[in-house]
């Protein structure tokens, strides 16, 4: 059997942004924690499609960052480094072949209604993340975390083995992820349906969910007795505050405003605050905390499809070198907006920074278009055999970011075409074939994130990853998948990614946009702010005035 740390990912394989903030939180001398009192936290709006609370089920971030302070998962991921760390588990081994994952659990661990959590438990939970899969149609955000996973066996009442049918380098980090938590398994009786309201998801962590109102409030409170969390916490025992109460705002300077006056202490937007909202916020005496999300950045796929403009790779070449990154980051997000260095953020392990290969270059992406035979005409745009240079890009709505691009684009001879969507479109565009740039991201803390983009074999747009890359293009990105994922050899699978990282910059089949930076406004009164390594907010050290 290989060792706890066989399939870890130490820190010197990484570069990972650390944590940042315009002030850290709970910085100076703030005294000892205080016990008590109610948190209030706003958030962007709940899913107006699929509103889910449930830990198997949900990819609302918001969902997920609530989640992770009342569901607690076999492992931890150090957000500083990678390194899977125990938590529920105390330890664990990983066969030879990577089939068999062998979980010893912690003793005196227990369900917020007082049921063990065991190895039966946590049999029970692989049992129902299969089942829920089949229910609903795969469609349930967990499924892309257990590819592979056939079942689970108890070996005794502390310890559990999870067989897997193929080797999955992932899998360890998944069991650190909230879409993995473990719950009392009596909520899979449920439908999906049903514990998407909350209704039967009870956890074992800091917090206990007392409610979920979709898209109006949730409400966890202090769960007694707790003494288990993750040696990644100072307090791993019972939560400082009493109680925590979410609430969805949809406008952005509603939610600095209330954080400002007080109503709140802590505003947190789906998108980062404009430059002017950052500034109200630290010019009141109040925080700004920051970190990358980790997984996929803000990226643009081309379809590459024949007789697609993007089926040639010198043009793929030259948008690469056409994109301003510097000013669309300072721009649109503010002069101290990090600037993306590749087709993941710079806080997923593995991270390869391509920041030479981004950079800015016109004038090789002009050269590269004529040696290509694309010609400037007089209405300044390009074009070959009378086809002109355009790219259609659909929107959801015209932004400054896609206005931008364009603008950027123009300079070299391209004309990006902004097509806005009616809901109906939105849906089908990428099944049809009708466009030429599309954007998109996935938020995991591990690179493998990335083959449900392009990997057609699991990607959650097929259509999408079949274009994404000519078709020898599409078996290079497979093989390299393969060579990552399908082994435990954490030196194969970082090279694997190296290689990975390289070829789709180098063959023009990923156009980073920007780094996907998670910010938070905290109030002067709140100490102990943390995030995750998903970028979530962990509450375990948090405390108030």
């Amino acid at each position: 059997m290989r060792t706890l740390r066989s399939l870890t990912v130490g820190a010197a394989l990484l570069a990972l942004a650390a944590c940042g903030s315009t002030a850290p939180a709970g910085s100076g001398d703030a005294g000892a924690p205080k016990r008590g009192g109610t948190l209030k936290v706003s958030y962007f709006p709940d899913n107006p499609t699929l509103s889910c609370i449930d830990p198997f089920q949900v990819y609302w971030i918001e969902s997920r960052s609530i989640i992770r302070n009342f569901a607690d998962s076999l492992t931890d991921q150090n957000p500083e480094t990678g390194e899977i760390v125990p938590w529920l588990a105390s330890s664990w081994q990983v066969s030879p072949d990577g089939l068999t994952y062998t979980f010893k659990l912690r003793d005196g661990v227990t369900f917020a209604n007082g049921k063990p959590l065991d190895a039966q438990a946590v049999a029970d939970n692989v049992a129902g993340w299969i089942a829920t899969v089949k229910a609903t149609n795969g469609a349930a955000f967990g499924a892309s975390y257990i590819q592979g996973l056939t079942g689970a066996k108890v070996v005794d009442a502390s310890t559990v083995a999870l067989q897997l049918s193929q080797p999955n380098s992932s899998f360890l980090q998944a069991t650190s992820t909230t879409n993995l938590a473990i719950t009392d398994p009596a909520e899979f009786a449920l439908t999906p349906a049903e514990r998407c309201t909350g209704k039967g998801v009870v956890g074992s962590g800091q917090f206990v969910l007392d409610h979920y109102t979709a898209k109006v409030e949730t409400v966890i409170t202090k769960r007694a007795g707790y003494a288990w969390g993750s040696g990644l916490s100072k307090n791993p025992g019972e939560a400082y505050l009493d109680k925590v109460v979410f609430n969805y705002i949809a406008e952005d300077s509603v939610r600095t405003g209330n954080l400002i006056s007080g109503a709140i202490d802590i505003a947190w937007p789906r998108n980062p605050f404009t430059p002017q909202d950052e500034q109200l916020i630290t010019r009141s005496g109040h925080k700004v905390e920051q970190r990358a999300l980790p997984g996929v950045s803000y990226t643009l796929f081309a379809n590459t499809a024949e007789g697609r403009v993007l089926a040639d790779p010198a043009v793929r070449l030259a948008l690469n070198k056409a994109i301003d990154r510097k000013t669309y980051a300072t721009t649109v997000f503010g002069s101290s907006y990090p600037l993306v260095q590749g087709t993941f953020d710079s806080t997923t392990p593995f991270f390869r920074p391509q920041a030479d290969k981004l950079a800015y270059d016109p004038d090789g992406a002009a050269k590269a278009l004529e040696a290509a035979g694309w010609v400037v005409g007089k209405d300044g745009y390009r074009a070959k055999n009378g086809q002109q240079l355009l790219l259609d890009y659909p929107t959801t709505q015209f932004s400054a970011g896609s206005e931008l691009l364009q603008a950027q684009l123009k300079k070299v001879g391209i004309n990006l075409s902004l097509r806005t969507l009616t809901p109906a479109q939105q849906s089908t565009y990428l099944n049809s074939g009708e466009y030429d740039l599309t954007g998109t991201y996935f938020t995991r803390a591990d690179p493998g994130a990335l083959q449900f983009i392009l990997n057609p074999d699991v990607a959650n747009s097929k259509a999408l990853a079949r274009r994404s890359a000519p078709a020898d293009g599409i078996v290079k990105i497979q093989g390299l998948f393969t060579e990552a994922i399908g082994t435990t050899d954490a030196a194969q699978t970082k090279q694997a990614y190296a290689d990975l990282q390289d070829y789709l910059i180098d063959a023009g089949v990923t156009f980073p946009l920007f780094e996907r930076v998670q910010k938070a406004g905290v109030s002067s009164k709140v100490h102990g702010f943390a995030f995750t390594s998903e970028s979530f907010l962990r509450l375990n050290d948090v405390w108030k005035d």
